[in-house]
């Protein structure tokens, strides 16, 4: 019977190596962010800092592990086999949930998700229990550690209002002593910044990263709580002078060294601390089964008392493997880069493309927000408000915006360090429940909002992601719980069978999630490549415009030759994903209107008819897109709700409009793409052909109506499409002669 307990921990093995890597793509965007958001070191050197702190965090972490095998369950209440359904359970939902959240590009809290999935699974095994005993459920306490899940929802309530206050206000206080040209402060209080800086994040090492560290007792941990401000004032000391040297001798940008120092400090303490979160569960499982082994007990009588001893460490090699897995995890993940991204999205100075659409609360935020502003100018001086205005003056930027640009400068970067550094040293030596991750984002969302990142551009879609990512964040605690328990209720009555059908159901759904965000990532790169900001000259928007107008005519040709073939067929699946190409090539269009401003921008000086004529273009294929979505949308709410097929001679009708078409849209895609103009003239020549043959259609329906046609509803979607048709080649051949006519002028 052993044998299949050895194969749970290969299981717990694998899974753990899976679980990093989902976790540490969640929560890279804790010690990342900052670096990563301001540009102050190159990615390559932000990556090696934040491997070293990764690895020599991971190496000393092992005090931590206690929390998986009796924090949250009291062992001595379940036996051998139950404790390893429990993290069985835990482990599956743990890498499915985490999962999702990457894939959607929102950080949670890894903590959170262990602690509940834990209590789900421990709770589910408790009743179970109870329920075949003669236990009674007011004895679930002596199972469970119940006040762990109060603990950890104040600890997102805490979190969330210390971090964002506190940031908001230190970043508002270092804005207006060194504004956004803060080059020239950096001379009279970059040393002593530095000084306050770095002594914050040092200590942050010493009382949150290194806390459970092999290498320190504990008696040296209780001399260093002890002696706080003493180590405090030296180090202060100690980095003010440091700080000046560098900055008056050797000329070294101070906040380059915070940034550099903070990323280490945060990436030691994420290992440190939260790789428990990830291999604190298999480890326990290791324990366990060597408590188990040969003791000549079934799992189901021996029970698990020893699992609470505190003596127990996991072994050396373990915390070596992590490590280097969660390094190489960092290096390649690229759902950790969509978790940066959106940190980053969040908090950045300028503009953009936001990636959150606003709801009924971001709006009445801001609406209070601004009613708010406008009370307290009401009350401020005149020339006070103008003093402060002035030191909120951001820096002129370049004319063309490039992928090089920060999203905010080095200021905010330190201070998004120095006071996340600050709130967990404290929050660990007065032992407060602040969650790393928590503090990181919401420190960042507070120092945004105090350098004026969130104006009235931006604001609504800025505080709908902030309230998207912390609703994410109850959700991981609630969703983490129901599924862990269900989980380990399934493992517990199905037992092996349960056990590989579970694995297997875990490896199709990670494979897919794995394909869908891959098809994700390619759908963001190609809008992402349509922003050409760099265009300066008439000839290269005309390239551009050819080759935008080219992509649209081939993907209007497609959507539409799909969508007839589809209705005809009544296939709702193709029709579904017909809509979802739709949407695509809408959202195209959208990030092409969104960069209008930019494109405008970057013209030359004699270059404002070629704005209009690209502005027009822009609205012509916006015409064409809406034409096709009228269609979509038409056509799979008819056979979405079941009426009936249209008939054979309205398919044949549709068809032979759809390869008219067909043949036009590809003539003009492959003019436009390879530039090749002159066929325009013959097109717009022979215009009238396609509208004769959609007016010659519309008739014949009107006829059918009168003798054989008994189905308003299909001749409700028919005539829609006739005329949408009508619109959409309306269309195409404005934005021809629009063509036509910009050409013709530009050769003159």
């Amino acid at each position: 019977m052993e044998q299949i307990y050895v194969i749970m921990l290969i299981a717990l093995g694998v899974l753990a190596i899976i679980d990093l890597m989902v976790g540490v793509s969640n929560d890279a965007v804790n010690f990342l962010n900052s670096a990563i958001g301001s540009k102050a070191i190159s990615f390559k050197t932000t990556m090696i800092v934040a491997s070293l702190g990764v690895l020599i965090g991971a190496l000393f972490s092992s005090g931590m592990m206690e929390i998986a095998r009796s924090g949250i369950f009291v062992p001595s209440m379940f036996s051998f086999n139950d404790v390893m359904i429990i993290f069985l359970a835990v482990m599956i939902t743990d890498i499915l949930l985490l999962d999702v959240f990457n894939s959607l590009g929102l950080p949670t809290s890894t903590t959170v998700s262990i602690i509940f999935e834990l209590l789900g699974a421990a709770v589910c095994l408790a009743l179970y229990k109870i329920y075949t005993t003669d236990d009674t459920i007011d004895n679930l306490g002596m199972y469970i550690n119940t006040k762990k899940a109060s603990t950890i929802v104040y600890s997102i309530l805490l979190s969330v209002l210390l971090s964002f206050s506190i940031g908001s206000l230190v970043q508002y206080i270092s804005r207006l002593i060194f504004t956004f040209h803060y080059e020239k402060k950096l001379k009279y209080f970059g040393a002593i910044f530095g000084g306050i800086a770095i002594t914050a994040i040092t200590f942050f090492i010493l009382i949150k990263g290194l806390k459970g560290v092999s290498f320190i007792s504990k008696e040296q941990f209780d001399w260093i709580n002890e002696h706080q401000f003493m180590i405090l004032g030296l180090n202060f000391l100690v980095f003010l002078v440091l700080s000046q040297v560098l900055i008056s001798y050797f000329k070294v940008n101070i906040l380059r060294v915070i940034i550099l120092v903070g990323t280490f400090a945060l990436a030691l303490a994420f290992a440190g601390n939260d790789l428990v979160n990830f291999i604190g569960v298999p480890i326990a499982a290791f324990n366990s089964y060597e408590i188990f082994q040969g003791s000549g007990v079934s799992g189901d009588a021996f029970m698990m008392g020893a699992l609470a001893n505190d003596d127990i460490v996991a072994p050396f090699y373990f915390l070596l493997l992590a490590g280097v897995i969660m390094v190489i995890t960092l290096w390649t993940s690229k759902k950790a880069k969509s978790v940066i991204e959106t940190g980053v999205n969040l908090s950045r100075q300028g503009d953009g493309i936001e990636k959150f659409a606003p709801n009924t609360a971001s709006r009445f935020i801001v609406r209070l927000g601004l009613y708010i502003g406008e009370g307290i100018n009401f009350f401020l001086p005149k020339k006070l408000q103008i003093k402060i205005d002035r030191r909120f003056e951001n820096v002129l930027k370049p004319t063309k915006k490039t992928d090089d640009e920060p999203a905010f400068d080095m200021v905010r970067a330190s201070v998004n360090l120095m006071v996340a550094s600050i709130l967990i040293a404290i929050g660990t030596s007065l032992k407060l429940p602040l969650s790393t991750t928590y503090v990181t984002f919401m420190v960042a969302m507070g120092t945004s909002f105090a350098d004026r990142a969130w104006d009235r551009e931006s604001a609504v879609y800025r505080i709908a992601g902030v309230f998207k990512v912390i609703g994410g964040w109850f959700f991981t605690a609630i969703v983490a719980f129901i599924l862990a328990f269900i989980t380990a209720y399934i493992l517990k009555i199905g037992e092996v069978f349960a056990f590989v059908g579970l694995l297997l159901l875990l490896g199709i759904m990670l494979y897919r999630s794995s394909r869908k965000h891959k098809e994700k990532v390619q759908s963001e790169a190609e809008i992402k490549s349509l922003r050409k900001e760099d265009i300066g000259t008439v000839k290269e928007m005309i390239t551009e415009s050819s080759a935008q107008i080219s992509k649209v005519f081939r993907k209007t040709s497609a959507l539409y030759g799909n969508l007839i073939d589809n209705l005809s067929l009544q296939d709702l699946a193709k029709l579904k994903e017909n809509k979802k190409d739709q949407k695509k090539l809408e959202k195209e269009i959208d990030e092409l209107k969104s960069n209008v401003f930019y494109f405008i921008k970057n013209l030359d000086d004699n270059s404002v008819e070629a704005s209009k004529f690209y502005i027009l273009i822009l609205g012509y294929l916006q015409d064409m897109v809406q034409s096709i979505d009228f269609i979509t949308t038409n056509s799979y709410s008819h056979v979405n709700n079941n009426h009936k097929q249209l008939k054979f001679n309205q398919i044949r009708d549709l068809k032979t409009v759809d390869e008219q078409l067909q043949q036009l849209l590809r003539l003009l895609e492959d003019s436009f793409k390879t530039e090749d103009f002159y066929k325009i003239d013959l097109i717009l020549n022979d215009k009238q052909v396609l509208l004769d043959t959609v007016s010659e259609l519309i008739s014949k329906q009107i006829i059918r109506i009168r003798t054989t046609e008994t189905s308003p509803k299909n001749s409700k979607l028919y005539f829609a499409l006739l005329l949408e048709t009508n619109d959409l080649i309306k269309s195409i051949m404005n934005l021809l002669e629009l063509f036509k006519e910009f050409n013709k002028l530009n050769k003159e």
